[in-house]
């Protein structure tokens, strides 16, 4: 017979062990865009990027502040060309007057370098791509890479990313070394495969030219389409940059999620495991919608997770045969009506089984204890109860009475 192990008797808290749940995120060096800091313990930083023609300066002046105005931290704009880096100038100086300075960083890809040398005097950020900033020329009957053709191409990365380098550096700026898993380089492909391996790789040969110049103020990311491949890709730069006494912060981002919930959760697949280790501080929820949709997206799952707190946090049952109100329609009515306030635990419980301990956390509850009525909690004392027509009114009057009511 199986022997269960013995409770232990004593009621003392101090005698027990408790498991901490806060995430303890991994420590990074302090990355400074703009008036944003990326790492050093600073809150995770939420990131979009316009889909406006950077040469279109009022569209990208009124697309940037439409994003900064709903919490978007740091924007991207994309920059093909010299005359779209000339125009970020422009736009730089117009939200200066218009509106205010905004954290921007410059996407530059092919062949980058007289570009990105260009638009690294009006941005506070450069992102380039290892696998596209050098060309590499493919060959149809290629078998492998030599050592002797893999160095010169090192080298010529070198001397390319060298003076764009050196440009930040010297400007106190910023660079984001975003390696996608769609677009590794050749040479990265036929060493180490379509792989976790290659990315990170990728990442570690762009940062080591950067050490070497003594440039630090460096942020990576490792995106992919595919979840599994992204979440391995980020596990497995951290283990690197571990083993070669590397802290850089991390920009997380699932690429090319699509739209709609499948897209909102294929991005929370990706996004949700790392941070929940303490990996990623700066995210982007790439779907396919207005850029304005992934703001609350990236809100949610950094809330959900107690990264950061940024709305109500609703505490509410799925309902069951013990409800006694309609629990959806009620939710949603204490929900338009608080959904305003920043920072409560606001829960709405359809019967007293359950309720007051799994809203034991909460600021206020909402609960049905007896048909037609409703209890209102606060913390775990129960305050009043009232009518359940009432319920909505009488929960606000409550919050009001606390002083942490703020009109919408």
């Amino acid at each position: 017979m199986q022997t269960l192990p013995t409770p232990p008797t004593t009621s003392d808290p101090s005698s027990q062990t408790f498991v901490d749940t806060t995430i303890q995120r991994r420590k990074t060096r302090p990355v400074q865009v703009g008036n944003v800091t990326i790492g050093g313990g600073a809150p995770v930083v939420v990131q979009s990027m316009i889909n406006e023609d950077t040469l279109d300066i009022e569209g990208s002046v009124a697309a940037i502040r439409r994003l900064h105005e709903i919490g978007c931290e740091i924007v991207r704009v994309t920059v093909p060309s010299m005359a779209h880096a000339y125009a970020l100038k422009d736009i730089k100086q117009k939200l200066a007057e218009t509106y205010q300075a905004v954290p921007l960083v410059a996407d530059v890809h092919h062949n980058g370098m007289k570009i990105a040398l260009e638009v690294a005097k009006h941005v506070d950020k450069v992102r380039i791509n290892p696998g596209l900033y050098v060309f590499e020329k493919p060959k149809s009957d290629r078998t492998e890479y030599s050592q002797a053709e893999f160095d010169e191409i090192g080298a010529k990365i070198r001397e390319t990313l060298e003076p764009l380098v050196i440009s930040l550096r010297d400007q106190g700026k910023a660079m984001r070394i975003g390696v996608n898993h769609g677009s590794l380089a050749e040479r990265m492909l036929f060493t180490y495969g379509d792989t976790p391996e290659g990315m990170v790789e990728s990442a570690i040969e762009f940062l080591q030219i950067c050490e070497s110049l003594n440039f630090h103020n460096l942020v990576i990311s490792l995106k992919a389409s595919r979840v599994p491949v992204m979440v391995a890709a980020y596990r497995l730069m951290v283990k690197r940059m571990d083993e070669l006494g590397m802290n850089y912060p991390l920009h997380l981002g699932v690429t090319e999620a699509g739209d709609g919930e499948y897209g909102r959760i294929k991005s929370t697949a990706g996004l949700a495991p790392l941070l929940a280790d303490g990996i990623g501080d700066t995210i982007r929820v790439s779907i396919t919608e207005a850029p304005e949709k992934e703001i609350p997206v990236c809100y949610s799952i950094l809330q959900a997770l107690g990264l950061r707190k940024t709305m109500v946090e609703y505490v509410a049952c799925p309902s069951c045969g013990r409800t006694l109100f309609n629990l959806e329609e009620v939710l949603h009515k204490v929900r338009e009506a608080t959904k305003h306030l920043t920072g409560l635990d606001i829960a709405v419980m359809g019967c007293i089984v359950n309720g007051p301990g799994e809203m034991a956390d909460a600021d206020y509850g909402y609960v049905g204890k007896q048909p037609g009525y409703i209890s209102l909690y606060r913390g775990r004392e129960e305050i009043k109860k009232v009518p359940e027509d009432q319920g909505v009114t009488e929960l606000i009057n409550l919050i009001k009475a606390d002083g942490r009511w703020v009109d919408p």
